[in-house]
């Protein structure tokens, strides 16, 4: 099996081309060549695979086998590899994920793609939609009491198609995110998991945020999750519309436009390439 490594602001992924590929068990295949001793070393797996209905589809696997709906940095690598590598000639691109069609204009240097701003679409924040347990299914989830192992924290909670839960604090770095991450993503309140965040608020312009993703654990960046946190700095009055979101991997610019989308630019960049040879 064919492979490209590649990352958005360190959040890795091994890339497979379906266009040429075929992937017969891609969860098993994830868990193996995600794991860092043994593997290839990524966050998951993606798919490039044809698409009736876009340029292409985008199929995301977690480290643990479980497929994601959407991946904000994924889709600026798949956007990269199919204008770098032929599939596409044209700079905006779109792409087919379980989250819907999304849009992408590509910035181009030297012939390669260096920058992707993404249509993350409009952010999901309906209770039920989320989803979110409890009270009314069409309400929202915003600065809401939740407690875990013993603390309470609050919580505002957005769909991007996956399910995102924001706590605003004032010190990140010392979190122990490996202790606290697992016991938000598999909390009752969230039937399908939760992907976590914790963020700091600079100024209304800048958020500095630490992630723990459904499925993964602690990951460098999350395009999804910065988007989620721009929504939920708007709706907590913490931040403008626009900010930057500084994450472990590197810096995410982000804009909310009123009552419409969210846009997510940042780079994508390609490692290398291998062919994973073990006994599939």
């Amino acid at each position: 099996m064919k492979f490209t490594k590649m990352h958005g602001i360190g959040n890795d992924y091994v890339f497979v081309n379906c266009f040429e590929e075929s992937v017969d068990n891609p969860a098993e295949i994830s868990r193996r060549v995600s794991d860092r001793h043994f593997g290839i070393g990524s966050d998951g797996l993606i798919l490039i695979c044809p698409s009736s209905k876009a340029d292409a589809e985008m199929r995301i696997f977690n480290s643990d086998g479980s497929e994601s709906e959407n991946c904000g940095n994924g889709i600026r690598c798949v956007s990269k590899y199919i204008y770098d590598h032929g599939i596409v000639n044209n700079k905006s691109v779109s792409i087919e994920t379980l989250a819907g069609i999304k849009k992408v204009e590509l910035t181009v240097e030297n012939g390669k793609a260096s920058q992707a701003k993404v249509n993350m679409g409009n952010p999901i924040l309906e209770r039920g939609r989320i989803p979110v347990t409890g009270g009314d299914k069409n309400a929202t989830v915003i600065d809401e009491p939740l407690i875990v192992d013993g603390t309470e924290y609050r919580i505002t909670c957005v769909s991007m198609g996956n399910p995102h839960c924001v706590i605003f604090m004032d010190n990140v770095k010392e979190l122990p995110l490996e202790k606290i991450g697992p016991l938000f993503e598999r909390h009752e309140l969230f039937p399908e998991r939760i992907n976590a965040h914790f963020v700091k608020i600079h100024d209304r312009a800048k958020v500095e945020m630490r992630t723990w993703e459904r499925g993964s654990g602690i990951t460098l960046a999350c395009g999804t999750g910065a988007s989620a946190v721009c929504a939920a700095g708007t709706l907590n009055g913490k931040t403008d519309r626009s900010i930057l979101a500084a994450l472990p991997g590197g810096d995410l610019k982000l804009e909310w436009i009123e009552n419409g989308p969210i846009f997510m630019t940042g780079p994508a960049t390609e490692a290398f390439n291998g062919e994973w040879t073990a006994d599939l």
